[in-house]
């Protein structure tokens, strides 16, 4: 299977069948977590509306999947396994990785941190024994709103924004990063 995705369903996707996604995560993550046993990368994007798998969202999980190895190879880390999931409740990657768990969450916050397209990526690890590391356990803030400054959660949670602006600003985020890798 290619490791970069192409093809995005664009398909209407209802809270149930995206509840149940998320149930079928977690067990990935726990039956790979069985099979190699090493720290565990789930990498996810930012993917606000029904529609959660996207040619934007396509886009944006590929320059992820990127720069993920890159930073991967320029740690020295052996990824042992990976793989990505073409799903139409939005890609999703598993990279088992040969690294210290710690070390590992906190070059994924500064990935997400200070890459163009960080914000727009979820990226979670979890230690050889499935605890999964939070920001918080690293004294990290929470993740902010993508269009202002309050906690992620709390804008989602009461539709501060439109899924247009969101879905603009996500475009232009890309838009301008992929405008400077060509420079």
């Amino acid at each position: 299977m290619p490791l970069y995705l192409s093809c995005a369903s664009n398909r209407v996707i209802a809270l149930p069948e995206l509840l149940a996604s998320r149930d079928d995560r977690q067990a990935r993550q726990q039956q790979w977590q069985k099979k190699y046993p090493t720290s565990l990368i789930s990498f996810t994007t930012v993917a606000p509306g029904p529609v959660k798998d996207s040619e934007l969202s396509r886009r944006i999980f590929n320059h992820g999947i990127r720069s993920l190895r890159q930073m991967l190879a320029a740690s020295g880390w052996e990824i042992v396994h990976q793989r990505c999931y073409e799903l139409a409740t939005g890609a999703e990657g598993l990279l088992a990785v040969d690294a210290p768990a710690l070390a590992l969450k906190r070059a994924c916050i500064t990935q997400e941190q200070h890459h163009p397209l960080g914000r727009l990526w979820d990226i979670d690890v979890f230690t050889p024994q499935g605890e999964l590391l939070s920001r918080q356990a690293l004294a990290q803030p929470a993740r902010r709103c993508l269009l202002c400054e309050r906690d992620a959660r709390i804008c989602a949670r009461e539709r501060s924004h439109s899924t247009a602006e969101l879905l603009n600003h996500m475009e232009r985020l890309l838009h301008d990063a992929e405008n400077a890798q060509q420079s």
